[in-house]
């Protein structure tokens, strides 16, 4: 699989010709940022509320598109979703980065979480990487040392979760599920991970450095579970795993995610590499669907096979990380299947649409939002660009 191959042309038009201008379209020139929703309808919501998490994935996907791409309108695209970040999402008076603003940007849910956080240092390093914006840096910079000082439990030997606007802890509503409320998740971990690895390769100090290989440690020596071939979803205050959850998407995401930070940080333990090859031979075992797609999760033996937008674009890259680090062919083939089936079923075909967010066995898409607050283009951007850089990587050596 190189530049040669018709999937690196067709990745890429999906990439420029149809995901990049949907969300160029949203830019909300009156009130700032992006805006909040786009429903099953493809009916743009002008007064929904704006998620930080959604603005800052949106800020990273047009920052690494400009990086790639050098395409002006993409940085003009990032500026704007940096700009209302900055000014609207960002807590001036007590620090770190609010939940939710309204339509015209005025604070509506002020809790912080640590998830939150993490994705603005992801976005704000990206941003600096693409611009040389000091700002950008000096900003990821402090909320790296909120989520170590704040956010770092050192007693438990993990990241924290959620806290009210003051910074007091709180029960961790808004990244819990599955009928439990958990102290720890493996979702936050990963994506600190994701966010840490990116703020190293803008600067490398050694604190990033050790944090990065403590995450690595959290999620072999806690959360991942060698007989199972995963990492363990939610867990107390005491390290006890609080449910039976496979969650495939987040296995084979984290297992690529963990695989860049060891290269970023340069971090040559055996055992994490073992970690990355396990959760993808797991996954690619278990939850590969006749038809090609990934399900997308199994919970005490019940498995849902609902076909979600994003896990498909995870397990594209993390099976294509696999077969770079294997030579593994199976990896390569069910790259091509599963963008075979995305590219028929979960790519929405109407004219000013995206990608559904999920579909059932049958094809039939859910009637879920387009965009909202959990629904943006990192994943499917990312996606592409992951793609994209790695068959070219991959034509390089041929």
């Amino acid at each position: 699989m190189n530049t040669h191959d018709p999937i690196f042309n067709e990745i890429r038009k999906e990439w420029l010709e149809h995901i990049l201008p949907f969300w160029t379209r949203l830019k909300d020139e009156s009130n700032g940022g992006y805006y909040g929703e786009v429903d099953f309808s493809l009916t743009v919501k002008p007064r929904a509320p704006k998620g930080c998490i959604a603005n800052s994935r949106i800020l990273w996907s047009f920052a690494a598109a400009y990086r790639v791409t050098g395409i002006a309108d993409y940085l003009k695209c990032a500026r704007h979703a940096f700009s209302f970040l900055t000014k609207r999402l960002l807590d001036s008076e007590l620090g770190g980065l609010i939940w939710m603003a309204d339509y015209q940007g005025n604070p509506l849910d002020t809790r912080k979480h640590i998830y939150n956080q993490a994705f603005g240092v992801y976005a704000l390093s990206k941003y600096f990487r693409a611009t040389g914006e000091p700002d950008a840096l000096k900003l990821a910079q402090e909320l790296f040392k909120t989520i170590e000082t704040v956010g770092y439990d050192e007693q438990i030997g993990a990241y924290r979760e959620e806290f009210d606007r003051e910074w007091n802890e709180q029960p961790n509503v808004m990244l819990s599920g599955n009928g439990v409320v958990a102290d720890i998740t493996m979702n936050t971990h990963i994506h600190v991970l994701e966010a840490y690895t990116t703020l190293y390769r803008i600067w490398p100090d050694p604190q990033v450095r050790q944090s990065l290989d403590r995450l690595l440690s959290i999620l072999h020596d806690r959360m991942f579970d060698p007989e199972l071939g995963r990492l363990n979803v939610f867990f107390d205050k005491n390290w006890a795993s609080l449910t039976d959850v496979t969650s495939f998407g987040h296995d084979i995401e984290a297992s690529w995610l963990i695989q860049d930070a060891i290269e970023a940080a340069e971090l040559s333990n055996p055992k994490y590499k073992q970690m990355v090859l396990a959760l993808a031979h797991s996954v690619s075992a278990r939850a590969i669907l006749s038809d090609g797609s990934v399900m997308n999760e199994e919970e005490g033996g019940r498995l849902d096979t609902t076909r979600i937008w994003w896990v498909q674009a995870e397990a594209m890259v993390g099976f294509l990380n696999a077969y770079e680090l294997t030579g593994e062919a199976r990896f390569l083939e069910l790259v091509r299947k599963i963008w075979s089936y995305t590219s028929e079923m979960i790519i929405d075909p109407r004219p000013g649409g995206e990608w559904y967010w999920s579909v059932d066995g049958q094809g039939n898409p859910a009637g879920r939002e387009i965009a909202g607050p959990w629904k943006c283009p990192y994943h499917n951007s990312r996606f592409c660009i992951e793609m994209l850089l790695r068959m070219e990587r991959l034509h390089s050596k041929a």
